[in-house]
């Protein structure tokens, strides 16, 4: 969708987590379009063979579960084998929660959503941040939401993780300001990805509400927080640090 050449990616390595679906496809794709290696992380592997089949050269992936540290690890250590570094880290796979108020959520369901949106983000970012600071060099954008900002985007168990996204962007922005990490998060609304499908099930009711309510009357597509995610990893956002960026079609606007 971005019509803007960011020469800056050539050569430069990107860590995705989430690439086989949504705005982790989008991002993916964006960043192989602009030149960039890209190496991919998801359970669903149909979309990324798809990506590595048009661009064999500068796109491979992991298939496996962001819960599991063995697999972060593994991944980690597979980007730097194949790429030789990671300049670059979207934090970007995540679950909802069905919108469930608290007693309505299990030990199990929270415990997930935390695992999948919150821990892995923590453990992924652990993992890559040495590297990144032995080199003075490295931008990290994490994926919050319109839940980290509000109430009413998800249930509790979501708007729980997502703010919690946002402190931690925050503070690891400010703890490592001063070593040339760049750290940003982007807090999308409506975006019509799978992990919202149920939505658009049936005659479309909740979707067509959810449009209704946003200022703007649409759902975004995933290539609009990609070419979103271009902006703010490249140096035009340089001094851009722990912002959080909404891309909503105006719902904070209410």
């Amino acid at each position: 969708m971005s019509t803007v050449v960011y020469e800056e990616f050539t050569d430069q390595t990107v860590l995705v987590t989430g690439a086989g679906s949504g705005i982790g496809y989008a991002q993916a794709k964006a960043f192989l379009e602009q030149g960039a290696n890209v190496y991919g992380l998801d359970q669903q592997n149909a979309r990324m063979l798809q990506l590595k089949a048009d661009f064999p050269k500068t796109f491979a992936f992991q298939v496996g579960d962001v819960k599991e540290l063995s697999v972060l690890t593994l991944t980690v250590e597979a980007c730097r084998h194949r790429f030789g570094k990671i300049d670059i880290l979207l934090n970007t796979a995540g679950i909802l929660d069905g919108y469930r108020p608290l007693l309505e959520t299990s030990e199990e369901l929270w415990d997930e959503l935390m695992a999948v949106d919150l821990k892995s983000v923590f453990r992924l970012t652990k993992l890559v941040l040495p590297e990144m600071i032995e080199r003075a060099s490295g931008t990290i954008i994490n994926m919050a939401s319109i839940a980290s900002l509000v109430a009413g985007g998800g249930g509790i168990s979501y708007t729980a993780a997502k703010h919690a996204i946002v402190g931690f962007t925050k503070q690891l922005a400010l703890d490592y300001a001063d070593k040339g990490i760049f750290v940003k998060a982007i807090a999308p609304g409506a975006i019509q990805t799978p992990m919202n499908q149920a939505d658009f099930e049936g005659d479309g009711a909740m979707a067509k509400w959810v449009a209704e309510e946003t200022p703007m009357k649409r759902w975004a597509q995933p290539e609009e927080v990609a070419a979103l995610t271009l902006f703010l990893a490249s140096q035009q956002s340089s001094y851009m640090q722990g912002d959080v960026i909404p891309i909503d079609g105006g719902w904070l606007l209410k």
